[in-house]
Order: structure tokens, then sequence, then C-alpha cells
């Protein structure tokens, strides 16, 4: 929830935290105000695509890199089509961009779509509260009326939290779109937008796959209408407890090759009897390690997740699409980063292999998908 103005200059800002925390900066971007859940990026790039991810929705993002903005903004790397972040956080902000690519300025650009900033404070100290605190809800103030702090903490008090919000339906497509694929076409992917990046679908048409990208809202029929060789459950905001499992369900009892990433991976583990839980602060940022349990390799991930599936890591698990297991795990806190059904052609990922705005390190799980359609062909 935003209200904003423009132009207004670096007018005073506050950061309110719902436990009473201030803190006291500049206006960054526009000046008005906003409200969120807290929650901190640890990734020193990609702010452009950090801020264009539909996952973000409804919530104010911190950086932890202290200088933002040094790259400016171009008209290549959004991942949607607008900044979805309900407001954000930086310590020093660039002053003059440089970049061979830059079009405007980063606080150009937030002002432009009236997304309400702040400046200027302790980063750091703010970040360190959130991981001993949890991510919690917040309101950025600027421009007039910032002195009454206990009025503004009974606001932020009032906005909605983010456990139990059903966000994907807000962010996804409303209208079916169809990405074609690059070069010669191979497979058929109905893809189901929770929040989908637009590299996802881009990086399944590099390797032959026409994509057609469904509304969160598509019914089985929809998605096989298309008549897919596989199916795809993207990334997206909220608490995946909140959705509707059914048509995943239904894609399992037919066995069509399944992939899931991020609120995908959350799905596919509801729709197999798992249960998922609120995290603390979340994982969000492009330097997270991971451990793929079935080679043994530690990749380095881009992550944005603030809910997880729990599932045993120690055992195989019956469900009743078959046997399935933990194949990913994160090696900070032993999270479940991945699940593979051991009996039909379905694997989910926490993280987001489409690495914008990088490493680059699963990109082969794309492949593996591939590799799931072609045996079903076969």
């Amino acid at each position: 929830m935003t209200t904003s103005t423009r132009g207004a200059g670096k007018a005073p800002a506050v950061l309110v935290l719902e436990d009473g925390r201030t803190f006291r900066g500049r206006a960054y971007g526009a000046v008005g105000e906003t409200f969120g859940e807290a929650v901190f990026n640890t990734g020193m790039t990609g702010y452009q695509e950090t801020l264009t991810d539909p996952s973000y929705h409804r919530q104010v993002v911190v950086m932890t890199a202290p200088h933002i903005g040094n790259t400016g903004v171009n008209d290549e790397d959004d991942e949607s089509k607008r900044i979805w972040v309900s407001g954000y956080v930086v310590r020093d902000p660039a002053r003059i961009p440089s970049n061979w690519r830059s079009r405007r300025t980063l606080d150009e650009e937030l002002e432009r779509q009236g997304v309400v900033g702040i400046s200027g404070i302790d980063t750091r100290a703010l970040t360190r509260h959130l991981r001993e605190r949890g991510a919690m809800r917040v309101g950025i103030f600027s421009g007039e009326a910032l002195a009454d702090e206990a009025a503004l903490l009974a606001r932020v008090k009032d906005a909605p939290q983010m456990k139990g919000a059903d966000l994907s339906a807000e962010v996804a497509t409303a209208e079916t779109y169809v990405v074609p694929a690059i070069g010669t076409k191979k497979f058929t992917v109905a893809a189901i937008d929770l929040g989908i990046k637009g590299m996802t679908p881009h990086r399944m048409a590099e390797r032959g796959i026409e994509v057609h990208v469904l509304p969160a809202t598509a019914t089985v029929e929809d998605v096989y209408a298309v008549n897919p060789d596989g199916v795809f459950l993207s990334n997206g905001p909220g608490d995946p407890s909140t959705a509707d499992v059914s048509v995943v369900r239904a894609v399992l009892a037919k066995k069509t090759p399944l992939f899931g990433i991020c609120f995908g991976n959350q799905l596919l583990g509801r729709a197999l009897g798992f249960g998922t839980y609120k995290l603390k602060y979340g994982h969000r940022g492009i330097n997270q390690p991971v451990q793929d349990r079935t080679t043994g390799k530690v990749e380095v991930t881009a992550h944005n997740h603030g809910f997880a599936v729990d599932a045993p890591l120690d055992k195989v698990s019956e469900t009743p699409y078959g046997r399935a297991e933990v194949s990913h795990v994160c090696l900070n806190d032993d999270v479940v980063e991945g699940l593979r059904l051991l009996d039909q052609p379905a694997f989910s990922v926490q993280y987001h292999p489409e690495a914008a705005a990088g490493p680059h390190d699963a990109a082969y799980l794309f492949d593996r998908f591939v590799s799931l359609m072609e045996a079903e062909r076969a």
C-alpha cells in the first residue's frame, strides 16, 4: 500500500518497524508513505531485477550492500513490466550512475513509478535487527508530519501481515500469452504464472520450448488445452498455505512432467501432503549455498522466499503420487530447497535457476526438465 508525490526533493523520511524501532533518513524515490513487510536482500548486484521481481509484492526491501544505484537503470534488465516492491531502503545512493547501458538514475525510476524509499540510514543495523527479531511490518514516511512516531507506529500495526496473504492473482498475467521457442520448437510447456520473472520463459525458449504462460487462476482444462509436454509452476509472492493446489494434483495424477520453482516448489510440497511455514527472516540474495543431494554438488544460488516446505531431510516419504525426497538443501540452515518424485517425472527447487541477476550454477535444472519431457516422449 503506497501513496506518493513526485519531484519533492530529498525530504526528511522515517522508517518505522512494527516493534517500535525507527530509523531517520532522507527520501529516496517518491515522497509519501508506504507499508509492507520489511525484508533484506544480500545481493551486491542486480537491484533492477530485484525491484521488478513480482515475488517482492507488498515487501519493503532493505539492501545490505551499502552503495546502490551505481549502474543506473536500463531498458533491458527488468523482470516484469513494473517495479513491485512496496518500498526501498538504501544506505548510500549513487549520485551519478556510471554504465554504458544506463538510461536514467535509480532515484528517477523509483520516483517515476511512485515507489517510496528512504536513504541515509544504517542498513547494517536494520538488517541485524531483522535477523534477530524476524521480518515484520514496516512503514516509510517522508515529507510532512513525521514527528508523531506513536501515530505512525499505530498505522504500521494496522497494515496487513504477509502470513495468510493470497497475492499470486494480484501479480500474474490476466491473459494467456506465448513465448515462442528460439530456433526449432521441440516441446510445449504450460507455465502457470504465480508471479513469473521474464527470464524464466526465456530460459526455456532457449532450449526449444514454446511456453504458454497462463494466469494464476488457470484450470486443469486451461492447462491441457495447450497440449503440453510439461507443466511449469512459477515463483510468486504470498503465503503458499492460501493457494489452491488442485491443479497441481491433477497434473501429478496425469503424470505429466512437472517443474516448479520458489512458490511452485511450495505448491508441489503441499500437493504431496507436506506443510509449509514462514521463515524467521527468509532467504533473499544471489549468494545462497545449496547442495544438490542427487549429485553432491554445491551451487551458489539466487533466492527470494520467506516461506519453506516442511519435509523430512533424512528419509524418503510416501505420498499419494509415489515416493518423494528432498533433493536440495540450504547449507546455511538446512531449509528444504528442492523436492523430487522418484516414481514419476516431477521436481522443484526453492531458488531461482533462471539466474536473473545471477549466478548461473543452477541453469542445468532447465536441462533436467527437458530430459524428463524427452523421456516421456520416447
